[in-house]
Formats: C-alpha cells, sequence, structure tokens
C-alpha cells in the first residue's frame, strides 16, 4: 500500500470514529483567547500526505469564544476519487483535497517547478511537498496522486502560542529551497498569523504562484444567508455567481439562499489594486454571532471564491519572484472576533 492509500485509510478510520485523529502527529497550541490544534509534517504517518497542498500548517481547529473556525469539509476521503465528489448525503474528498484549515497551494503557470522539462520517469518539484515523480501521461494535473520521491528534511519547533516548519530541499534541475512557515498566536489577542519565507538556496530563479484555500468551516453551519463576505473595494468580476444563489452588492457578497445538494457558489474578483491594503476581506455569519478578517502585507495577484454547502473558500494569490541566493517573505492575519446576533 503507498503513502496516499496509507493516509486514505487512515484519515477515513478517524472521520468515521468522529474525532480527531489521536494517532496522526499533532501539536496544540494556545494564547488563551485561541486554542489550536495544527497537524505535523511526517512522510509516513502524517494526516495530509496529498501531493497538491503545502504540508505545514494544516490545521484541524481552531476554537475563540465558543466558535470552531475549521474542520473538514467531507465526510468520507477516497483515494480513487479526483477531487470531491456528491455520494448520497456524504461529499467526500479525494487524498489531493481532503485538507482543512488555511491552507496553501504553491504552482508556476498552471504547472509546478520542473514538471514541464522533466522526462516521464525523472522528477520535478512542489514547493511544501517535495520532489515528484512525473509519470508517463502528459500534463500536470494537480488533484493526481504524485510519487513522492523526495519529501525533503522537515523540522518543526514550537512553544505554547507558536509552532514554525522547515523544510529544505535539494530537488532536480538546479532547484533548490529552505521554506519556512510559523503559525503564531499572537499575545493576548484574537489574532493568528502565518508568517512565510522562502529562500532559493538553488542555481535557478524560482518563479510561482502562491494561493491560500482558507477551507471555512464556521461551527459547521450551512453555507447560506446568514454569511456574508466584505472588501474595501467595489467587487468587479468576469464570472459573477449563479444569480438565483450569491450576488454582489457593492463591496460584499452575498447570498441569497442555502447551499443544498450540489450547489455551487464561484465567482472571480476583481477590482482590487496594486496596493496590499485591498488584501483585507472579512467573513461574518450573523446568525452565529462570529466573523473572521483576513490581511496580508503583499498585494493580491488575483482571487476567487469557490463554496458549497459545507464550506466557504476565498482564495487570494500572491506571485514570487525569488532569484538564487534571494529570499521572499509574506505574512498573513487572521483576526477573530464576535457580533451580535440577528
Amino acid at each position: 500500500m503507498n503513502g496516499n492509500a496509507l493516509a486514505a485509510t487512515g484519515l477515513a478510520c478517524s472521520l468515521a470514529a468522529g474525532s480527531l485523529a489521536a494517532d496522526f502527529p499533532r501539536a496544540e497550541i494556545s494564547n488563551g483567547p485561541i486554542h489550536a490544534v495544527v497537524y505535523l509534517p511526517d512522510a509516513q504517518r502524517g494526516y495530509y500526505r496529498g501531493t497538491r497542498f503545502d504540508w505545514s500548517g494544516v490545521i484541524a481547529s481552531l476554537e475563540y469564544q465558543g466558535h470552531n473556525y475549521y474542520g473538514p469539509w467531507f465526510q468520507r476521503m477516497d483515494p480513487k476519487v479526483h477531487d470531491f465528489i456528491y455520494d448520497g448525503p456524504d461529499i467526500v474528498a479525494g487524498a489531493a483535497s481532503a485538507i482543512s484549515g488555511p491552507v496553501e497551494e504553491f504552482s508556476s503557470g498552471g504547472s509546478t517547478l520542473g514538471y514541464d522539462e522533466a522526462k516521464p520517469g525523472g522528477t520535478f518539484v512542489k514547493i511544501g511537498v517535495g520532489a515528484l515523480r512525473k509519470p508517463t501521461e502528459p500534463g500536470y494535473d494537480h488533484y493526481e496522486a504524485y510519487e513522492v520521491v523526495d519529501p525533503g528534511k522537515w523540522s518543526v519547533r514550537n512553544g505554547p502560542d507558536w509552532i514554525e516548519f522547515t523544510q529544505e530541499l535539494n530537488g532536480p534541475a538546479g532547484y533548490a529551497y529552505r521554506y519556512r512557515k510559523t503559525i503564531r498566536l499572537v499575545k493576548d489577542k484574537s489574532e493568528m498569523t502565518l508568517q512565510h519565507s522562502l529562500k532559493n538556496t538553488g542555481r535557478r530563479k524560482i518563479e510561482a504562484d502562491v494561493y491560500n484555500h482558507n477551507f471555512l468551516v464556521l461551527d459547521r453551519q450551512p453555507t447560506g444567508p446568514d454569511f456574508q463576505i466584505s472588501f474595501p473595494f467595489q467587487i468587479q468580476s468576469a464570472k459573477p455567481p449563479n444569480k438565483a444563489l450569491a450576488e454582489i452588492r457593492g463591496n460584499k457578497i452575498v447570498y441569497l439562499k442555502t447551499l443544498m445538494n450540489k450547489d455551487t457558489v464561484a465567482a472571480g474578483i476583481q477590482g482590487f489594486g496594486d496596493s496590499s491594503k485591498d488584501y483585507d476581506f472579512s467573513i461574518e455569519n450573523r446568525k452565529q454571532g462570529a466573523g473572521m478578517r483576513i490581511r496580508a502585507d503583499r498585494p493580491m495577484l488575483r482571487a476567487g471564491l469557490w463554496s458549497i454547502r459545507s464550506v466557504i473558500a476565498v482564495e487570494p494569490y500572491l506571485g514570487i519572484s525569488v532569484e538564487p541566493g534571494g529570499e521572499f517573505t509574506w505574512t498573513q492575519t487572521y483576526d477573530f472576533y464576535t457580533i451580535p446576533r440577528k
């Protein structure tokens, strides 16, 4: 049984048991107001061993003022599933997508570093995952379960209210890097930061995009009119949402009905400028009286919304360009808060 199949078996069992998987490596951090459970990267025993998302910083749960912001958006996991499917009342995720929290994926021009030049059987690089084997089939597919040839060297350090992940990889074709992510719960505040650095230790320039999928599963509430998404600019969209399900109203996206069955609300988000001040959005649920604000210190490259009945995901992208010997840094700030219930 390969690593992805092992991960699938363990995850399916843990979800069936209805609890966090105690057998997956994890850590707990707290600053008082916030308590979070974070899964640790592990090539043999990790909760997530897919080859789409960065293995570090997978948040199993985050609690603030009696509200939980993260958790699985699916009921089961099946490695035979490409992305996700609906099976009766269940949402079933494949190995690439069965993940939770504010997780990130790196890509390069719709592919990933070194894929297009690698020969079948050769290797390419996925930042945050490692060196992967290129199969005989042409074309990169981020839902594919690629063989992990080298996950790099992972190290983890942590304190009571922070945890730091570092991956060092000497990859193929001159690509090498040191990637570091630190989750920090700010002292005495309802605030979390994700601090990143990508150091190019190879001989080739790294050109990449990174986006955060931001899988929000707030108190397991169904996606619908109780939720509202706000930006600091007037939203434009070349691909607006299904007008029967949601609409754009100035700087807000509002849901017109509760999503059910296979309903999907997706939209491109434009209208932002080239300043980091526009990377600033909030999602609130008026029934639960809870909200979340997400900011960053870099401008958005592009952004989109994807949501189904169990999850809302606002996905901002950043552009990365790092010369050999150079370093690129970025920080996202998450503020968790309460609002009057309606």
